[in-house]
């Protein structure tokens, strides 16, 4: 489990992780800034916690931190205060190590920079290996392909190769020498949606398999609400929400959260009264638990209606309050008709942004 750890020991000299009850991977109190005509903070007095074997998704807005921290976690980018530890080893940094990266990590970018692009997919692969052992080396290779499903791809060069196969390849790279730890930087977005399942569901065999510790960042809740096993949610570089993502979807601890993965409606005290809630505090109210029916005398007014396909996300608005919910496909509103409200369900959100 993702947890905070913002009070947990710093030990120069490692411990045990089952004694000592750290996660794989922890952070303490970490911030990180860089340079600029007003010095941009990426990460600010972060803690935080990655548990061994699971698949752990940092999310967040654009700007909010989530590669620097990736960066953090590898070895790439040095903490300006805190630091980052292994298995209770800090994570050195550039400066401490000739070739930057922690030896147990490997790292997946967006812009598949490590790959070769005029050698093949094999050599690609291959190359990671050691030639001491050339039946080996084969093994691994031949292993890694047909573990990521492009053993037919194994002599196609990466140039000729779509988005989502160039993905494949470097995840078949990245895993041939068996890392404890994978590091993904939005790892599906140069993947049609149509093959985004499948790699999913490859990456989750992979870790139920083997144990392998994912960690990954992404802005599409859709993708981390179906693949990860726990959230952590990033804000200006500091953290949001942290926990399993179907606790967090239905009970969001502050309206970031609940936008984030629910595009929420959030309501305030007065506009939730009106509604029939009786609340002292912001309420989020996720579209699917708005029902919204046709009534000449309604006090809300269709404002705008999306097609996506097995449903229909309609804008309904009543004065200042503007409402997001989702309806079936059954064409039997339209805009500009008047229509009722009614709250399902809601979620208290005692006072946090």
């Amino acid at each position: 489990m993702a947890i905070l750890t913002a009070n947990a020991p710093s030990c120069s000299v490692p411990d045990d992780v089952q004694r000592t009850g750290l996660p794989l991977i922890h952070g303490e109190r970490v911030s990180r800034a860089f340079a600029g005509k007003e010095p941009i903070v990426a990460i600010s007095d972060l803690s935080f916690g990655i548990s061994e074997g699971k698949i752990t998704a940092v999310i967040g807005e654009s700007g909010s931190g989530k590669s620097t921290l990736l960066k953090l976690i590898y070895g790439l980018v040095e903490p300006d205060q805190g630091e980052v530890r292994y298995r209770g080893w800090k994570v050195p940094n550039p400066r401490e190590k000739l070739i930057p990266g922690h030896d147990a990590m490997r790292m997946v970018s967006q812009g598949f920079d490590d790959l070769n692009t005029y050698a093949n997919v094999w050599d690609n692969v291959a190359s990671q290996l050691s030639n001491t052992d050339l039946e080996g080396k084969y093994r691994e290779t031949e292993a890694s392909l047909r573990r990521l499903r492009i053993g037919h791809l194994a002599k196609q060069r990466i140039a000729d190769l779509s988005g989502g196969e160039k993905q494949r390849v470097a995840l078949a790279r990245a895993l041939v020498n068996n890392p404890e730890v994978l590091l993904m930087d939005e790892p599906f977005n140069q993947v049609d949606a149509a093959f985004r399942e499948t790699l999913q569901r490859d990456i989750r065999n992979i870790v139920e398999e083997t144990g392998l510790t994912v960690v990954l960042v992404s802005h599409d809740p859709a993708e981390v609400l179906s693949m990860a096993d726990e959230l952590i949610v990033l804000k200006s570089g500091r953290l949001k929400a942290t926990g399993q993502p179907a606790y967090l979807y239905q009970q969001p601890p502050n309206a970031y959260t609940a936008r984030l993965l629910a595009k929420s409606n959030i309501v305030e005290a007065a506009e939730a009264r009106l509604l029939g809630i009786d609340t002292e505090t912001p309420v989020a109210i996720h579209p699917e638990w708005l029902s919204i029916a046709e009534n000449k005398h309604g006090r809300f007014t269709v404002q705008d209606i999306q097609f996506k396909g097995f449903y229909r996300l309609i804008t309904v608005q009543h004065r200042a309050i503007t409402l997001h919910g989702i309806v079936d496909t059954k064409p039997d509103l339209e805009k500009g008709m008047s229509v009722d409200i009614s709250v399902d369900r809601f979620h208290p959100l005692p006072g946090h942004s």
